[in-house]
């Protein structure tokens, strides 16, 4: 018997009235029938009479949302408003952090009051993502599948808009999202998801476990991920359960869209467009990836003796203590868990943070010599900025492909 039986789909809008229709369609024809959807209508108290025609056009745009979510009744529903006047976002507890919150803490609740904890799947999903009709009879197969996945970070492919400067940027800095994600796949890193809030699935008692998400304008995604990476195991492959194989993969296809309601991701990435991009999401050098490879290589050993690891002198100035590791061999008397702790001191974050102290090669150079260790054809005079796109969409393919074969292998 499958230790899964109910799915909640969690999902926040803000100014998403165009992307109703098409979403509770795609709803509609899941495969899957039994499901309930949360929504969270949000945007800050005040926003109804501000003077700011965007915000006041927000307003108006999740009111006519909220009217279209309660007049179809054919999918079970549960609507949270909070953008009408008196149930709008506080000043303190606004953006779309929050609204997962509310919504993950909602579907916990009715958990507890139904006695569903241990069979109740979350989906987090956005308003504006397409997924294929097995969507959620894929998520429940493979969750049900692997029991003991504390996460899954599905597949994601953004659509080409057919707007040049947009799709240039997206394709950019999905490139970028998937050089760092194989980069760290391949050097055995359990940091290695790449955290969309449009393509996470997780059971509630593993929520429940980590504490639950912790509300930040940016990145609250990403935290949460690292959570169940430090307290279980994050399955990155999800199977189209329309194929008896197991070898398609089942992916959500997100908008590439600009945006600048948090401070970083596709949207912000997008709005800044092609020339702005590269001091924020730029191709970090390989002897970075594999000064961290050869760090959490080292972590057994450090069991037994100090040793100097690639990145001792980084972790020493950011933890500020020169005793980096006698205090986990302290507190943790197996070499398991001390490679463990050891694991969870050398997280995400501090992957990237000392990714960040190497100097950096032009986003061309980086791609170039990544696309001929990998044998992914590459034209020498690639750019960004003047490579035709759909050579660019090739490659981005070519990458898509290289890592749907690691996910499924991890």
């Amino acid at each position: 018997m499958s230790r899964y039986s109910h799915l909640a789909v969690a999902i926040p809008m803000m100014a998403e009235r165009d992307n109703i229709a098409a979403l509770l369609d795609n709803l509609r024809r899941q495969t899957l029938h039994h499901f309930t959807v949360y929504c969270c209508v949000n945007n800050p108290e005040g926003w109804a009479n501000s003077a700011d025609p965007w915000d006041h056009d927000v307003y108006e745009q999740n009111q006519d949302t909220l009217a279209m979510l309660r007049g179809a009744g054919d999918i079970t529903l549960k609507v949270m408003d909070c953008s009408s006047p008196g149930c709008g976002q506080s000043s303190k507890q606004r953006g779309v952090g929050w609204a997962r919150k509310r919504l993950f803490e909602q579907v916990c609740e009715d958990c507890r009051a139904t006695l569903t904890d241990d069979s109740t799947l979350i989906v987090s999903m956005d308003a504006d993502t397409a997924f294929p009709v097995s969507y959620l009879e894929s998520v429940l197969a493979t969750m049900s599948g692997n029991p003991a996945l504390a996460a899954l970070a599905v597949p994601y492919y953004h659509p080409l808009s057919g707007h040049e400067a947009s799709d240039r940027a997206m394709l950019r800095y999905e490139l970028y999202m998937r050089h760092y994600a194989i980069s760290l796949m391949e050097s055995g890193i359990p940091y290695c998801f790449t955290a969309l809030g449009s393509a996470m699935v997780f059971p509630v008692w593993a929520y429940r476990r980590v504490g639950g998400i912790t509300p930040l304008q940016g990145g609250e995604d990403f935290y949460l991920m690292q959570k169940f990476a430090k307290t279980g195991h994050i399955g990155l492959w999800l199977s189209d359960a329309s194929d008896s194989s197991g070898a398609t993969p089942c992916c959500v296809r997100p908008q590439g869209r600009p945006s600048c309601r948090v401070p970083f991701g596709t949207g912000p990435a997008i709005a800044k467009g092609l020339d702005s991009i590269e001091d924020s999401y730029p191709f970090y050098p390989a002897e970075g990836f594999a000064a961290v490879r050869d760090t959490y290589a080292l972590f057994p050993q450090l069991y037994d003796a100090e040793v100097e690891t690639p990145m001792s002198a980084f972790l020493r100035q950011q933890l500020k203590t020169e005793n980096l590791w006698q205090p986990l061999r302290k507190n943790f008397r197996t070499r398991e868990l001390f490679v463990h702790a050891c694991q969870e001191r050398v997280d995400g974050l501090r992957i990237l943070q000392y990714l960040k102290t190497f100097p950096l090669r032009m986003a061309e150079e980086e791609l170039g010599a990544f696309c001929r260790k990998h044998n992914i054809p590459i034209a020498p005079s690639f750019s960004f900025k003047i490579t035709p796109i759909s050579d660019i969409n090739n490659l981005r393919d070519a990458f898509f492909a290289l890592e749907c074969r690691l996910r499924k292998r991890l």
